[in-house]
């Protein structure tokens, strides 16, 4: 079910609210607050911490109720509706757009093509904290024993910049894992991380949902022959991980399932770090403090 295609400007609401416009466009800010002495309360909003004062805006009641009329009349409500509730609402992929589900600690249902996505948000989650702790704790370790000092983020667009800016962001609580970001598809960009790590040491997470992006799968396939100088094809188990649904081609790669986290196509590339895709922020913060960041209401 798509959203109700209705032009506002077709409808009676706007009709109305152009003949409101014309009749009443002479009122100024001061006879408004005149006329109307509730006008600083009941043109303004409080919710939280936030405050919207918009009384000082050339529109009255009638305005707002006109409002009202018209989001009434193109089905707002109903069209937020099937934004919260799984609607394949993004028509040129047939697609819902749920990464709020991804935020949402209060659902235990959702559904898309039938089926509870809930559960699975929960179980890759769980999977993300047991992964982040035992890397930061030194429990998996690389290839020859050693703990890990450094995390590669390998991703290009939403799963390189989002990432990025908030392991950035977050400094503050950054851990002792050093975290590096590679997108940029020009290899001295790569041999520029590269130059300063250390393969025993290091971890690669490789984020491509279909991993079939070229700019990603070439930087990762550079990194991969970079470490495979030092270590062998069945080391790439403990230090490579990948954001991803594409398991036939994750496994061709040498990357094992415990270290493969799933990515749902109902998740947009501009949100997608709430998803598996901020696997590197909770290993660059904790998984607490990426779990925190999801609660938070800005």
């Amino acid at each position: 079910m798509s959203l109700s295609r209705i032009n506002p400007t077709q409808t009676k609401a706007w009709t109305a609210l152009e003949d409101h416009f014309s009749q009443d466009n002479t009122s100024d800010i001061k006879s408004l607050f005149e006329s109307e002495t509730n006008r600083a309360q009941d043109f303004s909003i409080q919710w939280k911490d936030f405050y919207v004062d918009y009384s000082k805006n050339a529109l009255s009641k009638k305005t707002m109720d006109l409002l009202m009329d018209l989001s009434k009349e193109v089905g707002l409500k109903e069209a937020i509706a099937h934004y919260f509730n799984g609607t394949a609402i993004n028509e040129t992929e047939s697609r819902a757009v749920l990464h709020t589900a991804l935020r949402d600690k209060n659902a235990t249902a959702i559904s898309v093509d039938g089926e509870n996505i809930i559960p699975q948000i929960n179980a890759v989650k769980a999977q993300m904290k047991a992964f982040s702790n035992d890397i930061i704790n030194g429990v998996k370790t690389g290839y020859t024993g050693k703990a890990f000092t450094d995390v590669v983020n390998i991703g290009i667009g939403g799963s390189d910049l989002g990432p990025a800016m908030v392991v950035e962001a977050l400094k503050f609580y950054q851990n002792h894992l050093k975290l590096h970001f590679v997108s940029n598809v020009d290899g001295d960009h790569v041999q520029e991380v590269l130059k300063g790590l250390n393969p025993e040491t290091t971890l690669f997470v490789v984020v491509s949902k279909t991993f079939t992006t070229q700019e990603t799968l070439s930087n990762a396939t550079t990194i991969k022959n970079w470490f495979l100088q030092t270590a062998s094809q069945k080391d790439v188990a403990k230090h490579f991980a990948a954001v991803s649904t594409n398991t036939q081609k994750i496994s061709d790669f040498g990357i094992v399932p415990a270290h493969v986290f799933t990515m749902w196509d109902w998740v947009g590339g501009r949100f997608s770090l709430w998803s598996a895709v901020g696997l590197s922020i909770a290993l660059s913060v904790g998984y607490d403090h990426f779990e925190e960041m999801l609660r938070r209401r800005f």
